[in-house]
């Protein structure tokens, strides 16, 4: 479904970060304490999120332009 499409999966990528660093804003003890396997992607997502803030809500408002304009 959106995975499959380059801008479905962008946006699936850009909202998992934006969830995962606002969850460990919230709640950090439900990140900090998996940062290792597969449950560090979240922790890793977060730190993107984190860090990159500038450009992940660049990145974030291009991404609304473009799906509001339909493509």
């Amino acid at each position: 479904s959106a995975i499959f499409h380059f801008s479905g999966m962008l946006s699936v990528l850009l909202l998992l970060i934006c969830t995962c660093a606002f969850v460990r804003s919230v709640v950090p003890q439900l990140l900090d304490t998996h940062r290792t396997g597969w449950k560090g992607v979240f922790w890793k997502m977060a730190r993107i999120g984190e860090r990159l803030s500038p450009y992940v809500a660049a990145a974030c408002i291009v991404q609304a332009f473009v799906v509001l304009m339909g493509n």
